[in-house]
């Protein structure tokens, strides 16, 4: 049961990759900060054992990167002028 966040995780992974191969870079970045928005709720609610490989460090730590990072990416894919493009 400890494989099903990351296995959640992946598939957003995946999905953004795909975006971004599909030269759709803004969504694919878009949907990477979301995944990493997703994967700090994980591991703040998940206890240490069913949060598997996505407990790297202490939580607080964990979800202040992933938070970080997420809002970031997020905020920065919103900012850019699409100049007719998606």
């Amino acid at each position: 049961m400890s494989h099903v966040p990351l296995a959640i995780i992946s598939v957003f992974l995946l999905l953004a990759l795909v975006l971004v191969l599909q030269d759709r870079w803004r969504r694919g970045a878009f949907v990477l900060g979301v995944t990493s928005l997703l994967a700090a709720w994980f591991r703040l609610i998940l206890p240490e054992i069913q949060a598997g490989l996505i407990a790297v460090r202490s939580k607080p730590f964990d979800v202040s990167v992933l938070v970080s990072m997420g809002v970031i990416i997020v905020w920065l894919t919103l900012s850019i002028d699409p100049l007719g493009t998606d």
